[in-house]
């Protein structure tokens, strides 16, 4: 599930920062091209800057217009996508792409990887950028991936077993459970972990409901209604962040997933709508790339992990013998 979080640690892997200041520049190291060499000079620089930006006395308020602007996004995607379930086909969003771009969607998904793509709701955006809303940015991307022998009601099973997410999407969820449960309605607790140049741990509540289209289609909405950051989390005297006043790394989330039976298997669509604080004036060239990238691996995270858990369950039954 998407989530944005960064971390100071491991912009480059172990082992890997090549450079140190000599005579008023850099030399490069053993073993290491020069464009190496300064393409890690400038995640180090990065990281230190997000270092600054992250750091606790950057907390930041969530303003009314930032929600009101959010809320009026959300509801014309929730139009957008209302509209595309009344009509019932094509049902899921790889299949309204171009010819050509379906073609090499699907062949991904039957590659066992995750078709991915930004969105934008009001058709204005550029598809290379957040949606820009005052003081804040909205991340809209969907993905889908298929998983082969799964049946609807395997795929469904999993998705609702939410006292048991951390085991199937760990790290990012490292707790979870059911606070209420009535029919196709649940309230769920999560506690969401990413670590990314800066660490985050968050504690949420949501709201889901699931829709039974028919035998093979179905279809859920995840609405986020609490979000507070986790500080010292895992130590004796951890607290929470007040709502809305903190980091800024996640305020909102909200997810909209599709479930297709068909073709031997399962297709999994989610559509994620998140929202983060705006980068601070003048970083958006230097740090804007990290954080928007990670809306999209959480989002590639959530959907191979899900394929994979629903996989190794069918595994384990009895004479089942599933695809990879």
């Amino acid at each position: 599930m998407p989530l944005i979080g960064l971390n100071p640690c491991g912009i480059c892997g172990e082992g890997d920062i090549i450079a140190k200041p000599i005579d008023g520049g850099f030399r490069q190291m053993a073993g290491k091209t020069g464009s190496q060499t300064w393409r890690c000079v400038v995640s180090i620089i990065v990281g230190l800057c997000l270092c600054l930006v992250a750091r606790p006395v950057s907390a930041t308020d969530l303003e009314p217009k930032t929600v009101e602007a959010f809320d009026a996004y959300v509801r014309a995607a929730e139009n957008q996508i209302d509209a595309q379930l009344a009509q019932g086909r094509p049902f899921l969003w790889v299949e309204r792409l171009p010819p050509n771009r379906t073609a090499a969607a699907e062949a991904q998904l039957r590659a066992g990887q995750v078709a991915v793509e930004r969105l934008d709701a009001t058709g204005k955006g550029d598809a290379d950028k957040p949606i820009g809303v005052p003081d804040g940015m909205i991340h809209h991307w969907i993905g889908t991936v298929f998983i082969p022998g799964a049946s609807l009601a395997q795929t469904l099973a999993l998705e609702e077993d939410y006292d048991h997410q951390q085991q199937y999407f760990r790290p990012d969820v490292m707790r979870s459970r059911i606070l209420r449960h009535d029919g196709n309605d649940f309230t769920i607790e999560l506690r969401l972990y990413k670590k990314k140049v800066i660490t985050t741990v968050l504690e949420t509540e949501h709201e889901v409901h699931y829709t039974m289209v028919d035998a093979t289609h179905a279809s859920s909405q995840s609405r986020s209604i609490r979000i507070q950051e986790v500080d010292d989390a895992g130590k004796p005297d951890e607290r929470l962040e007040p709502e809305g006043h903190d980091r800024g790394l996640l305020w909102r989330m909200n997810t909209y997933w599709r479930f297709e039976e068909k073709d031997g298997g399962t297709y999994v669509e989610c559509q994620s709508i998140s929202l983060t604080r705006d980068i601070p004036t003048g970083l958006g060239w230097l740090i804007g790339p990290y954080v928007n990238s990670v809306p999209r691996e959480s989002l590639t995270f959530t959907l191979e992990s899900t394929r994979a858990a629903v996989l190794q369950r069918i595994a384990a039954r009895p004479g089942s013998k599933p695809e990879n």
